[in-house]
C-alpha cells in the first residue's frame, strides 16, 4: 500500500478532482430528466455484459457485444437533449456576454417595458409568454414565429397579447434591445414532477429554460398571476417590483449585490404543483 501511494504526486490529485467535478456536474444537470432512467438501463447493460462473462453464456455474449458496436450513435440519439444542453453551457460564461451582449442601459429599458407590460395584462387577465434570451441563441425557436425586429415596447408587447390578436396564444421573443419574433412555439417541458393544473403557457416557459439559458416570463390567463421560469424552475412572483428586481437579477444589471437572496424569499416555487392553469 506505502509502494503504490508514493508515486501519488499533486498532478494525480487535481486529475482526479477535475474528472470527480466532471461527473458530478453531468450529474446535477442530468439530475430530474428522462436522461436518469436512461442512464439505470445503460447501467443494467453493463452490469449485464459482466455477469454474462463471468458466467460464460455465449448468446447474451454475442448480443450485447452487437449493442455495443453501436453504443456511440445511441448514446447520442437517446441523450440528444441533454447533450445539447450541456454544450451549449460552455458558450454562456460570464466575459463572453459581457463581450457580445446587450449593453446596461438596453436591459434596463427592456426590463421597464416588459413590467410595465406584465402590470398592463396581469390587472385584465390576459396571458402571456414573453422570452428573454441571454446566452443561447434562441434563433430555431424564434423562426417557428411572426417575425418583427422592432424595439421593445409596452405599447407593442401588450398588443401582441390581446386576445384579438392572431399571435396571443403564441411566445414573444426577445433579443437585446429588440423584439425579434412573436407567435413562437416553444417546447413543453418533460418534468414528470409537473402536476395537471399547469397550463400550456406555463409549461412551454419550463420547456425553453430547461434546454436553453433564457428567462421566460409568464401571465396566467385564469387568474392573473405573474411567474418567472428559469433554469427549469419556475417561481411565482408577488408583485411587479419583485418581477423588476428579479429580471435584474437574472439580466446581470442589479445594483443591489444581496437583491436575489431578499427577492427569493417572497416569491414561491411552482413546482411540482402550480395553483393556476394558464
Amino acid at each position: 500500500m506505502t509502494g503504490a501511494l508514493g508515486g501519488f504526486q499533486w498532478r494525480d490529485a487535481v486529475d482526479i478532482l477535475v474528472v470527480a467535478l466532471v461527473i458530478y456536474r453531468v450529474l446535477v444537470m442530468f439530475k430530474g430528466t428522462r436522461a436518469v432512467q436512461m442512464a439505470v438501463g445503460l447501467s443494467a447493460l453493463v452490469v449485464t455484459s459482466l455477469v454474462a462473462q463471468w458466467l460464460d453464456l455465449q448468446s447474451v455474449l454475442w448480443l450485447v457485444g452487437h449493442f455495443w458496436a453501436f453504443w456511440v450513435i445511441a448514446l447520442v440519439v437517446l441523450f440528444q437533449p441533454e447533450l445539447r444542453r450541456v454544450l451549449a453551457r460552455f458558450g454562456q460564461g460570464r466575459a463572453l456576454q459581457t463581450l457580445l451582449g446587450p449593453t446596461r442601459e438596453e436591459h434596463v429599458h427592456v426590463i421597464d417595458e416588459i413590467v410595465s407590460t406584465v402590470e398592463s395584462l396581469a390587472a385584465r387577465r390576459v396571458g402571456a409568454l414573453i422570452v428573454l434570451e441571454r446566452g443561447t441563441g434562441l434563433r430555431q425557436y424564434a423562426e417557428l414565429g411572426v417575425p418583427l425586429d422592432a424595439l421593445v415596447s409596452a405599447d407593442l408587447l401588450s398588443s401582441v397579447f390581446l386576445p384579438y390578436s392572431p399571435l396571443h396564444d403564441g411566445a414573444v421573443f426577445v433579443r437585446g434591445g429588440r423584439v425579434v419574433a412573436a407567435g413562437g412555439f416553444l417546447p413543453l417541458s418533460r418534468n414528470t414532477q409537473i402536476g395537471r393544473a399547469l397550463g400550456t403557457r406555463h409549461r412551454a416557459a419550463l420547456g425553453i429554460t430547461e434546454e436553453t439559458d433564457a428567462v421566460a416570463v409568464v401571465v396566467s390567463e385564469e387568474t392573473g398571476t405573474i411567474s418567472v421560469a428559469v433554469e427549469g424552475q419556475i417561481d411565482g412572483v408577488p408583485d411587479v417590483d419583485t418581477l423588476r428586481r428579479e429580471l435584474r437579477r437574472l439580466l446581470g444589471v442589479s445594483d443591489e449585490p444581496e437583491v436575489g437572496t431578499a427577492v427569493r424569499r417572497g416569491m414561491r416555487r411552482l413546482l411540482p404543483r402550480v395553483p393556476g392553469r394558464a
